[in-house]
């Protein structure tokens, strides 16, 4: 299908220059192949990450760039050999868009960890095209890395569990840390950070909230349901804290000290490392020898966990806390998300914005 078509064209807000600045760009799409699903963009969530990769925080932003990846859309048309999809199916895409099939990471389905891995965005696709993501009315993307939204997820609340919901939900489930009784601790009460509280309360943990200020408490207790709150600088308390955790989930993506939160965790307890930070970050080594402590990171989820991660928040009846905005809103949203002025994770109705103003 699609093969003697027109080239599709569709219209997204892109960034020019490292400015960040978003304004309508149209650029076409390739046609519906085989294994792809071409989708209308409902709605997309707004990430840190796409503020690093608009401004080009990180040195590889190619201009002009689309972001967004966690998108909502519905289901246009599928190619000859889909079979997961039909026309009118509510479906996601997340952070990846393709990867080799053939290294050990692709043959243990966890093809995050691909080292040939296409980015929703400011990559090439293997038709040699820039990937462009959701901030856009349409996209085309293959069968395999699109997801089918539960019935009963309202789609701008599926938005954000594309990637802060995954993000939190793979390491839980890949670390073994999903059984209940266990004590987590969510440093950073952002968009991924509330989803952790979120997802870990849901699982039976103890959840403690770390922060930098005494600023969220309540939202975290009272809203997210946290069992404690701890304020980083608060010395005495971070001491009587030592050694109580299982693991913290490290959300913060900028620099900051690794030391006083490896002394709040036992005996085999895991740092698990998921802010973007382009600078390095650093800790004294007995601090994690003494008490046989991992460093580690963990990076969105496989298409398996983010299905598995669906299902266990329908089931839970759990939703991400979002302000809904427009797209003509969005480089004021933007702005607000570098200030972490917002509770806790904006999202773009995207079909329900005029994208060419």
């Amino acid at each position: 299908m699609g093969s003697l078509e027109t080239e599709r064209t569709t219209t997204g807000w892109a960034a020019r220059d490292p400015s960040g600045i978003l304004s309508p760009y149209t650029y076409t799409l390739r046609n519906t192949g085989p294994e792809d699903v071409y989708i209308k963009v409902l709605c997309c969530g707004v990430c840190h990450s796409d503020v690093h990769q608009i401004k080009n925080d990180l040195g590889m932003s190619n201009y002009p760039m689309v972001p967004g990846h966690e998108v909502v859309g519905e289901v246009l048309e599928v190619g000859s050999a889909v079979t997961n999809f039909k026309v009118g199916d509510t479906v996601g895409v997340g952070a990846i868009v393709g990867c080799c099939r053939n290294c050990p990471p692709c043959k243990a389905d966890v093809e995050q960890y691909c080292n040939k891995k296409i980015w929703s965005y400011n990559d090439v696709y293997t038709d040699g095209k820039p990937t462009q993501g959701g901030f856009a009315g349409a996209m085309v993307v293959e069968q395999k890395f699109v997801v089918k939204i539960p019935d009963g997820l309202e789609p701008e609340q599926a938005a954000p569990l594309l990637c802060a919901g995954v993000t939190v939900y793979s390491p839980l489930n890949h670390f073994g840390l999903k059984q209940s009784g266990l004590r987590g601790g969510i440093l950073g009460l952002g968009g991924v950070g509330h989803m952790g509280v979120k997802i870990a309360k849901a699982m039976g943990h103890h959840v403690t909230v770390i922060s930098s200020s005494d600023k969220k408490r309540e939202e975290a207790m009272e809203h997210l349901g946290a069992d404690e709150y701890l304020v980083s600088s608060d010395s005495t308390r971070m001491q009587e804290a030592a050694d109580s955790l299982d693991y913290i989930i490290d959300t913060v993506p900028v620099f900051h000290p690794l030391e006083p939160y490896l002394s709040l965790l036992k005996l085999d307890g895991k740092l698990i490392l998921m802010g973007v930070i382009n600078t390095p970050l650093q800790f004294l080594s007995p601090v994690v020898m003494l008490g046989r402590k991992s460093i580690t990171g963990s990076f969105v989820g496989s298409m398996k966990e983010t299905e598995e991660m669906l299902e266990f928040c329908k089931e839970k009846g759990l939703n991400s806390m979002i302000e809904v905005v427009k797209m003509d809103y969005v480089n004021k949203a933007i702005e607000r998300l570098e200030k972490n002025d917002v509770r806790y994770r904006f999202v773009v109705d995207v079909a329900g914005s005029n994208l060419n103003q």
